[in-house]
């Protein structure tokens, strides 16, 4: 799955894929990695290409050989699948951020269940814009898949500002004012000075039409001219953020302390969440 986005004039593509898994046949997994060299090959080289994947891989610790595409800070060994995760980051001039940026290995495992722990999830961007990636690790407690941990990266685009062009919007006379009576009368009088103390109306019309529109300025006022913002109820409130920041603890202290009464206190606060309760 691809997604192209355009932020301030630079395109980005994020691109999203899930590997075969280790036991499955070569041929599937020539497969997928054929497909995914398509997907990249259809992108202008001049644009921004992240990918996050399962790649059921592991590319390992350390980066002899490798360094032009990855750092020193990986899990374990290498496999054959992550070998092909280092191939392709060579055919198409990619970096696997993940091993970039020295964290613990709780920060860096990305599948955990029972006693296995591993990284097989994987951040890949374009060597010649990994400077603007600060900052890649793990989110501890945050699940997006059973036994699957979130991995995330800071981005900041370098892009060129374009200056936009400001829209004028017209000025117009406050009418409704003539609602009060005070302004109506007031009105009235300034406009009765304004033709010379005429109670019937000038022929010509547009001159009338003219003076009747200056008066209404100078009695009335005009409006500003600015554009009123859109302004939207959010509906993340304070009761919302304590409930899902109690969950996010109690799946981290389940994942520190797995006792079946922490489990309990995790899936109940998960089902509250999932209520919209508290």
């Amino acid at each position: 799955m691809s997604l192209k986005l355009e932020i301030e004039g630079v395109m980005l593509n994020v691109v999203s894929g899930y590997a075969p898994q280790v036991g499955c046949e070569l041929e599937e997994k020539e497969k997928f990695w054929s497909e995914l060299d398509e997907v990249m090959e259809s992108i202008p080289t001049c644009e921004r290409v992240v990918i996050g994947a399962d790649f059921n891989g592991h590319v390992g610790e350390g980066n002899r050989g490798d360094e032009e595409v990855m750092g020193k800070f990986g899990v374990k060994k290498r496999n054959l699948e992550g070998q092909m995760v280092v191939d392709f980051a060579k055919r198409m001039d990619m970096a696997v951020v993940n091993t970039y940026f020295q964290k613990g290995e709780e920060h860096r495992v990305t599948y955990k269940s029972g006693g296995r722990s591993t990284q097989v999830n994987y951040i890949l961007y374009r060597r010649g814009n990994l400077k603007e990636i600060s900052d890649c690790k793990v989110v501890v407690g945050e699940s997006v898949a059973r036994q699957h941990r979130m991995v995330v990266c800071w981005m900041t685009l370098m892009v060129c500002k374009t200056k936009r062009s400001k829209i004028e919007i017209e000025k117009k006379t406050m009418w409704w004012k003539l609602k009060n009576e005070e302004c109506c009368e007031e009105f009235r009088q300034k406009l009765r000075q304004a033709l010379g103390g005429q109670v019937v109306l000038p022929d010509d019309w547009e001159t009338t039409a003219e003076v009747i529109r200056e008066t209404g300025r100078k009695v009335l006022g005009v409006s500003s001219g600015r554009r009123k913002e859109d302004k939207e109820t959010w509906w993340w409130n304070e009761e919302v953020q304590d409930s899902i920041q109690r969950k996010r603890l109690a799946k981290k202290k389940w994942d520190m302390d797995r006792t079946e009464a922490n489990r309990q206190e995790y899936k109940e606060l998960q089902r509250r969440v999932k209520r919209g309760g508290v």
